[in-house]
């Protein structure tokens, strides 16, 4: 494991009336206004941890814990009784405005071998000059963020060397423009026209007039985000931060396709397909961060799927997977392209140089030959195929094919797809396949080496040295990778010990698997699962039983009690499912009907694991049996955990159940929720109570959802507790210590936490963050069939419709049974 040190925090993420880094619609933002915002919460999981022999770390919990600030820019001071301070002393780093501070830390960690790593960010000098904040308001109002910077992009063409006192502004695409220095005047008016490039609907395109009133808002000081870097300031000044990284965004949004908070183009790396007509395109994150070190720009690469810019035919031709030239289409197979093209923006290709572009509506339900349309208010008719023939000289060869319905659909127009080309640079926004994930995974998948190379030529590429608008604002980039400390933890020593399964069923609902394949996948699991040091029956208590997916419930009842019945009272202690590859509702049913009312342990598997049985797979599913039916591991209290659920409103991010109290009129005030729960639960497997609780939480939060390789914005910990792996680059989890009755020491809460990540239970390996958390979200997942039991277990979840306010479905209780054991794995 690898642990990055003195790292600085991250700045707290915008406010929320600022989407996306606060490039909002609604309103110009505040100028110069900091904050410190909550981040969302997820999934929580508390480990409750058994006694170690007596030792307790940091000598207990206990009142008159230290509530100091954040302590960016210095170590921390060890903790001591503190008497009143004489006057001006400042005890510890100062204190947020708005009175919400992490836990101090307590010092830092000496445990491992100390050594040296480089992170992917790139350190940047603060701009020596004032910065200043325009309101920009275009009359019409624009909503494309394209349109609005092709506006002010016209704007400093026109007037930079005259009205705008040759200052090139930076612009965020809606409201807001900076600039360093001022301009020469407050307030002022300009006309800018501009060629309208709408191709929502077909119309020619015509010159617009714009007029774009520009207001002096306020000036920006750096003089607070230089506070805050060297620890003299506890709020991070998110407007400063967020003025530098529109400056420096300016030409990428010029250069690349943006989106989001990243940048692709094909330029940056050769694009690979990824079949049905999509490809990968290589890109790059960019965002500039406060760190201990001072001001650095984290670059990290990154791929998504763009539509290939392919002749209309020969993506239906890959849509389909056949020649779609020579025989017309069937209605199922022009109702897949329909969906496949609809929103897709295409040029023609029939009018030599004038490449008009055109966004598909639909398709034509008629095939080409027999399409005709009005040509005049007396309604003579005419077909697509004269029309194109006598219009343009053009002959079209497939009129078997349907055309292509663009723009208005009152008043569509119809276009041949061999006349039409799909325009470069559209993001593929539906969900991928599998095969296309796999495809786009081997695309992405790096060496760390790769990656390294990878980022510095794309900062290499990029020329920040040559951006006029780095120039402009002062603003200098390093091209070297950051140097960081770290060390390497010692990992600890990890025994599985093997449970005994003596009583076991199978039950087939894949029409494709034959019995005998069935039965021999079964008999491979199960010597899988006794090479692992498990006891496991070779043979089940009653023959494979083949039932059909759309009797789920009648099929497991049926083999509960044949299995009853043979057993005379002994319980079932696991039942093996084959499923469908693509089975729909039946993986939650099952989980839903064994779970709350069968009492039963289940693990299923796909008919894809049957047929090409690999030994890590089953190898994987034996851990997962072993914890299903007793979780039992080498630290047999750590790595158990009592999974506990509750219902809750949509959008409702804290965990409403976790503690509460109400009046009874008997008992008076009653304590209860999941904590109590848990702590009963604890007290009933160990015969006593937790000397200390963990509480592992987490949380959506920018540095987690886009990360560098070793953030540099971790001051508490930063984890790379992944194995070894033989693809691709480890990301490290992310740790902030907010709140500490424990006194851990450094090197405890990092060795623990550390530790943790040993003990997935599902894996043979490491893993990135500590298994409770993972725990968490399995046992959220599973729950959420009881609800919807139609989500399959690697469908997409669904929100549900519950708002803040409305009551919740309570969730069906688990058995007892099943309730003892990790069935959430």
């Amino acid at each position: 494991m690898l642990e990055v040190l003195d790292m600085a925090p991250p700045p707290p993420p915008p406010p929320s009336r600022h989407p996306k880094g606060g490039h909002g619609h609604g309103g110009r933002k505040q100028p110069l206004q900091s904050s410190v915002a909550q981040p969302k919460a997820e999934t929580a999981a508390a480990a409750v941890v058994p006694p170690e022999g007596g030792k307790r770390c940091g000598g207990g919990g206990g009142g008159g814990r230290r509530r100091g600030g954040r302590g960016r820019a210095r170590p921390a001071v060890e903790p001591r009784p503190a008497p009143a301070p004489p006057v001006r002393t400042v005890i510890g780093p100062p204190v947020p405005s708005k009175g919400l501070t992490f836990c101090r830390r307590p010092g830092f960690g000496t445990v491992g071998t100390r050594c040296v790593v480089k992170a992917n960010h790139f350190l940047a000098e603060l701009p020596d000059k004032d910065l200043t904040q325009y309101d920009v308001k275009i009359t019409p109002e624009v909503s494309s963020r394209t349109v609005n910077r092709a506006i002010i992009a016209e704007l400093v063409r026109l007037y930079r060397e005259s009205d705008l006192g040759m200052r090139l502004p930076a612009y965020d695409g809606r409201k807001n423009l900076y600039t360093a220095g001022t301009l020469p005047f407050d307030a002022r008016e300009f006309v800018v026209r501009l060629t309208d490039d709408d191709d929502r609907t077909g119309v020619p395109p015509r010159e617009r007039e714009y007029r774009v009133a520009i207001k002096f808002a306020a000036r920006a000081d750096l003089h607070h985000l230089r506070e805050f870097i060297a620890g003299r300031q506890a709020d991070a000044p998110q407007e400063a931060l967020q003025v530098l990284d529109i400056v420096l965004r300016e030409l990428g949004n010029q250069r690349y396709v943006a989106i989001g908070r990243s940048f692709y183009s094909p330029d940056i790396r050769r694009p690979q397909r990824l079949g049905d007509g999509l490809q990968s395109w290589c890109g790059f994150y960019q965002s500039i961060r406060p760190t201990q070190m001072g001001l650095s720009l984290n670059i990290d690469m990154s791929s998504t799927a763009f539509i290939e810019p392919l002749p209309v035919i020969e993506f239906v031709a890959q849509i389909l997977g056949k020649d779609v030239m020579s025989r017309p289409l069937s209605d199922s197979n022009r109702v897949k392209i329909k969906k496949a093209l609809r929103g897709v923006k295409v040029e023609v290709t029939h009018r030599g140089n004038v490449r008009r572009k055109y966004r598909i509506s639909g398709v034509t339900a008629q095939p080409t030959h027999e399409l005709i349309f009005p040509i005049d208010d007396q309604m003579n008719m005419k077909s697509v195929v004269e029309y194109f023939k006598e219009m343009y000289g053009f002959t079209i060869q497939h009129p078997h094919l349907p055309c292509l319905m663009v723009g208005n659909q009152k008043k569509a127009n119809y276009l041949p797809m061999e006349a039409c080309k799909i325009v470069e640079g559209q993001r593929y926004t539906k969900r991928l396949n599998e095969k296309q994930i796999t495809s786009l995974l081997k695309v992405t998948c790096q060496r760390p080496r790769e990656q390294e190379m990878d980022i510095l030529q794309t900062v290499h590429q990029n020329g920040y040295e040559q951006d006029p608008y780095a120039k402009e604002f002062g603003i200098n980039i390093s091209e070297k990778l950051t140097s960081v400390e770290a060390r390497v933890l010692p990992a600890p020593w990890k025994v599985i010990n093997g449970c005994k399964v003596n009583h076991w069923a199978c039950i087939n609902f894949s029409r494709s698997v034959p019995e005998a394949t069935a039965r021999g996948f079964c008999q491979e699991l199960a010597q899988m699962c006794q090479i692992s040091g498990m006891e496991f029956n070779s043979e089940p208590v009653m023959p494979i039983y083949s039932a059909r997916p759309d009797q789920v419930m009648k099929a497991l009842k049926h083999v509960y009690n044949i299995a009853l019945n043979k057993l005379k009272g002994k319980e079932l202690e696991l039942l093996l499912a084959i499923l469908p590859d693509n089975n729909g509702p039946l993986y939650g049913d099952i989980k839903r009907i064994c779970e709350t009312d069968l009492g039963l342990i289940t693990q299923c598997c796909l008919t894809k694991h049957v047929f090409k049985i690999s030994k890590q797979y089953l190898a994987n599913v034996s851990l997962k049996i072993n914890v299903k039916v007793v979780a039992s591991q080498d630290w047999p209290e750590v790595t158990k955990y009592a999974g506990l659920v509750c219902a809750q409103a949509h959008r409702q991010e804290l965990i409403q159940d976790l503690y509460k109290t109400w009046h009874d009129p008997q008992r008076g005030t009653v304590t209860g929720g999941m904590i109590r729960e848990l702590l009963i639960s604890f007290r009933k497997a160990t015969g006593q109570k937790p000397l200390r609780i963990i509480f592992y939480s987490t949380f959506y939060i920018e540095s987690r959802k886009y990360g560098s390789n070793i953030h540099l914005f971790i001051k508490e910990l930063a984890l790379l507790s992944d194995a070894l792996i033989f693809f691709g680059t480890s990301r490290p989890a992310h740790y902030h210590v907010l709140w500490d009755e424990n006194n851990f020491t450094a090197d405890e809460m990092q060795t623990l936490t550390n530790n943790l990540c040993y003990t997935y239970a599902r894996c043979t390996r490491s893993v990135s963050v500590v298994p409770p958390a993972y725990y968490a979200h399995l046992a959220a997942f599973r729950a959420r069939f009881y609800m919807e039991p139609e989500l399959s277990e690697n469908h997409t979840s669904k929100s549900s419709n519950g708002t803040n306010g409305t009551s919740v479905k309570p969730l069906p209780a688990v058995k007892e049974k099943v309730k003892r054991v990790m069935f959430y794995c």
